[in-house]
């Protein structure tokens, strides 16, 4: 690879990640200067004493642990849907497709609307929830597209999932209802919201990413080949099934603690791939480490958005990426048919 290239594809969005990380901590309804951000950091990763104020308690307390658990979010969600349109061969297809993401919100309502806890684990009750029914979906939508079809066909996938999701949003929608006064709380959870976030879920989905964006990142060669077409993968000696059931068990597992942790954020696996493939090519060697970077900036801009736009009101992060997806995806589009 190029040197120039190399600087552009891989060095560059480390950077960009890095500025818009200590823009996001030191912004907000209170400014906290860059010196004082740094400072209040580097003593804190070395063990020194840190000065009591309103800047550590907000800096260590609060928006570290937000910035984290978004910036894990919005990489693991793209590198997702990097993927699933690798692996369904879709356009349209990211980390949702299959279902799980809508089976992990049912478990989430659930847990929230009839108040099931765990005792010492603040929210604890809601992540197992999420994660129970993120799995119990995952094998659910696998088993009957085995029934259907054995060979694990991207149709039959798809349709199961498009049809899983719709039953799993029809029954969240009717635990909503009878929720009572848990309805607003619910309603803001559903649009996606990381307000909650403490050290403890971005310690839980540092390592889901490290273990499950590392399964993908080795199987890049395969999404090349399936890119092709199931049939040419297999004449290159590629095992279509195995690789399929892995992917998608990674792609399940990092969807179900994603929304376990901040709720349904919409687009960012969908729209980040697309634009990351505008710099990087169709290889997934570039694409899918490119694409975790720029998922987690993506993420991290939309919820400087979300907390500062109206501050002190906070909107849903969900709302945020919705709007600005929906409109890039649109101009991606009309440019890619004027192209043609």
């Amino acid at each position: 690879m190029h040197r120039t290239s190399f600087f552009f594809r891989l060095i560059f969005p480390c950077g960009l990640l890095l500025g818009v990380l200590l823009l996001c901590i030191c912004a907000g309804s209170v400014s906290i200067p860059l010196s004082d951000t740094l400072a209040c950091l580097w003593n804190s990763l070395l063990g020194k004493p840190i000065p009591e104020g309103i800047a550590k308690s907000i800096i260590l307390s609060v928006r570290l642990p937000r910035v984290l658990c978004v910036a894990l979010c919005g990489a693991a969600l793209s590198i997702c849907g990097a993927c699933m349109q690798g692996l369904l061969r879709n356009p349209l297809a990211d980390g949702s497709t299959l279902g799980v993401s809508a089976g992990a919100s049912l478990g989430a309502v659930i847990s929230m609307a009839f108040d099931i806890r765990i005792p010492g684990i603040p929210y604890g009750g809601t992540m197992v929830m999420a994660m129970l029914f993120a799995f119990g979906s995952l094998l659910l939508i696998l088993l009957l597209a085995f029934s259907m079809d054995r060979t694990f066909s991207t149709s039959s996938i798809i349709l199961i999932g498009v049809i899983f999701s719709m039953f799993a949003s029809s029954i969240t929608s009717l635990v909503i209802t009878f929720s009572g006064e848990k309805i607003r709380s619910i309603t803001f959870w559903t649009l996606g919201s990381l307000s909650g976030s403490n050290m403890t879920y971005a310690g839980i989905l540092c390592l889901a990413l490290c273990l499950c964006a590392s399964l993908i990142l080795l199987h890049n060669r395969e999404l090349d080949a399936l890119a092709m077409g199931e049939e040419n993968a297999q004449h290159i000696g590629v095992s279509v099934r195995r690789v399929k059931l892995v992917l998608l068990i990674a792609v399940s597992v990092l969807i179900g603690i994603c929304v376990s942790t901040g709720g349904t954020i919409a687009f960012v696996g969908l729209i980040v791939p697309h634009m990351t493939r505008m710099l990087t090519g169709p290889s997934h060697r570039q694409l899918l480490p490119v694409s975790l970077l720029f998922g987690a900036i993506f993420l991290l801009l939309a919820d400087l958005v979300s907390r500062t736009l109206l501050s002190p009101i906070e909107l849903p992060i969900g709302v945020i990426t919705s709007i600005v997806g929906s409109v890039l995806f649109l101009i991606i589009f009309l440019r890619s048919r004027r192209r043609r």
